[in-house]
Parts: structure tokens; sequence; C-alpha cells
């Protein structure tokens, strides 16, 4: 009895919608190794640079030795190890909570909470370009679902009037990205701030790709326009600026209570190792020092230095606004082509096909580093010339 693999392997490598892990023999870093090859890696949210940096590795070390490789259970059978509780007074400092609790994931952050959050009779309300983890939980959670347009304000608001009106005992959240994972752009946060306000609505709010790169110390999008207070459900990750692993919410201490009653990918869960959350808090205090802010600098000019290369015809009107730069081609055997080009000139960039994109909106997605030299800059400007126009 055939098990049907082949056939369904067969459809999406004709769809060019095959995926195939690599291999690499080297760090996440500017320059990666694959078979004895060296390539320049724009594939990595490794933004600032931390994922290689060794006084990372000495923190984790260090909670290596002082407790051990694993955390033994979920936190609410075993107890707590203090480097996670000092990791989640970190996160609640940095992104100035009241508290905060840490997950194994990015992933895990977002089905838990949403599960945890709303039920049937509440409402989500959701951007069209939300991260799957979103989506999930969304779905997972039992509510009903509403999805805008890209930041499309007036559709926003009328989902909203809608859920207002048919589920005025409800809870009512919306969730939203700061910058968005696979257009690098951000959220009109000001504005969705105002609507939500005007129908007693939660706000969610996905700092994945903003911390560590926007505001001040890298605060994230809504420490840049003050509006933190206003953020009910601060969502993050510890696995892309930061360089090492896991997932956050911040926010008061009863969301937080909430959660750790109901988050379910955080009760039955074994807790993520303490060596990890060490290098995490690790990172995070880093980042608040004039170091860390010279580093997230360093990103920006080597973000402007793309930004003056990249030929205008690759950047299609869109302006940086984080360190995810798309370039846009349409048809995925058009962005797998592109993506081999390019990595035999010696550079790393993905292919970022459906489901993750749109059918017609394949891509080509660079994420730039705090590392990356200006010749790696200039070298990869040149190859996508020659690669795509």
């Amino acid at each position: 009895m055939s098990d049907g693999f082949d056939e369904e392997l067969r459809d999406l490598r004709e769809r060019s919608l095959l995926r195939r892990l690599r291999t690499f023999d080297s760090p996440q870093q500017p320059s990666v190794t694959q078979a004895g090859r060296s390539l320049v890696n724009f594939s990595s949210n490794d933004y600032l640079g931390l994922a290689s940096d060794p006084w990372l590795g000495e923190a984790a070390k260090a909670a290596i030795d002082a407790f051990g490789t694993g955390s033994g259970a979920s936190r609410l059978v075993c107890g707590t190890l203090a480097p996670h509780a000092r990791l989640e007074e970190t996160i609640a400092k940095f992104k100035g909570t009241e508290a905060a609790l840490t997950f194994s994931s990015g992933y895990a952050t977002a089905v838990g909470t949403l599960t945890a959050l709303a039920r049937e009779g509440d409402v989500i309300v959701l951007d069209k370009l939300c991260h799957a983890s979103l989506i999930d939980g969304a779905k997972l959670s039992g509510a009903t679902i509403r999805v805008f347009p890209h930041n499309h304000l007036g559709k926003l608001e009328s989902h909203l009037a809608w859920a207002r009106e048919h589920a005025p005992d409800g809870r009512v959240i919306v969730a939203t990205e700061a910058v968005f994972s696979m257009d690098g752009d951000r959220a009109p946060l000001e504005e969705i701030i105002a609507i939500k306000k005007r129908y007693n609505a939660l706000l969610l709010l996905d700092e994945a790709h903003s911390v560590g790169v926007l505001g001040r110390n890298g605060r994230g999008l809504a420490e840049v326009l003050k509006v933190r207070g206003d953020v009910e459900i601060q969502m993050g990750t510890l696995s892309k600026a930061l360089g090492v692993s896991g997932g956050y919410i911040a926010g008061s201490r009863r969301l937080v209570e909430l959660l750790v009653n109901r988050a379910r990918s955080f009760i039955y869960s074994t807790a993520p190792a303490p060596a990890m959350a060490a290098a995490a808090t690790a990172a995070l205090e880093w980042l608040m020092t004039d170091a860390g802010e010279q580093r997230r600098e360093l990103l920006w000019r080597n973000l402007a230095r793309l930004g003056d290369s990249l030929p205008p015809a690759l950047m299609q009107g869109r302006r940086i606004q984080s360190a995810i730069v798309p370039v846009v081609l349409g048809e995925s055997a058009r962005a797998l082509d592109a993506a081999e080009r390019l990595l035999e000139a010696g550079f790393v960039v993905p292919a970022i096909r459906y489901p993750t994109v749109a059918k017609d909106a394949a891509r080509l997605r660079i994420t730039v580093s705090a590392k990356h030299s200006a010749e790696q800059i200039a070298g990869l400007c040149e190859a996508l010339a020659r690669a795509v126009i």
C-alpha cells in the first residue's frame, strides 16, 4: 500500500515549492562554511551578530556550571530556576512592564498566549501578513477570526465595529507585528492604537523583528513611538537580534499570572535550558549599554549602505524600514533560480515562497547584520544585479 508521500513530494517539486534542509559547518555569522566552501550569509535573523559572540557563550557556560544542562520539567512541576527568573525580570525592565513570562520559542509564545486569552465567543482580528504562529494560535483558540488587509486601517476599524456588535461581551484582541517578517515594513502602530481604544480591544504586538533594531537600545517600535503603555500584550523573541532562543510576553502581572495558569505551551513544556536563559539575560543587559547601542547604530549604517547600492529596480519603490529587505520576483521558480545564482556567486539569500508569502509574491529575503562588511554588502548588490535584472 502506497503511503502517498511520493505523489505529494512530486507535486511540491513541480510547483517549485519543495524545500530542503542545508547544513553549515560553522556558526551563524556573516561568513559561513558549507561543504568546505566559504559563503557570505544574508539569510540570518542574527541582526546584531550576537549568536556567535564569545561572551554570550561564557554566560551560558557559567550557567551550565551552576545549574546543569537541563531544567528538569515544566516550571509548574519542578520549580523555576534562578536564571529564568532573572531573565524575566530583565525583560520586564527592558520593555517597561510589570512582569514577563518566557516560552521555549516564539511559536510557542504566540500559540500559548492566544489560546490562553481567547475562546469561543471572543474575536481575534489579525493583519493578513501576521506570522504563522499568530494565525495558528488564533485558529486553535476557538475565537472568531477576522483578517484585515495588510496595514489597512479602515478595514481594521470595520472588523472591530463588527466584533463589538456581534460579541458585545466577548474579549476582542487585535494582533499585529511591529516589523513584518517577510516584507520588513512597519505597522502604523499609533493609528492602530487609536482605533483599538475606541472599541475597547486589547493589542498584541509582536516585536520579534524590531527588538534590537528599532528604538534607543533596541527596545522596539512601541518605544520609538512612546506608546508602550498602550500595548497590553508585548510579544517578542530571544532568537533574532538577541542571538539566543526562546520567546516572551511582557505586560501586567495579571496577564502573566493568567498565562502561567492557561498557556498550554508554557504549562506542558519543559523549561528552556538555564544556559539559554543566562545567555539571553546577558544579551539584554548588553543591549542596554553604550556598546549595545553602538552595535545597533552600526547595523543601520550597513542598511544605509545596502539602500545606496541596490539597483532601484530591485527596491520597487520600497524604503528600508528594518533589517529585512525583500526583493519581490513573483513566480516561485524565478525566486529559486535567483537564489541558486546567488549561491553560485558565494551568497546565501533564501527564496521565500508560498505559503509563507502569497502565490504571486515569491521573493528573495535579504537580512543584514551589524557585522557585515562594506565589501560584503557591495558584493551582494553586484551579484543581485547579475542574478535578477
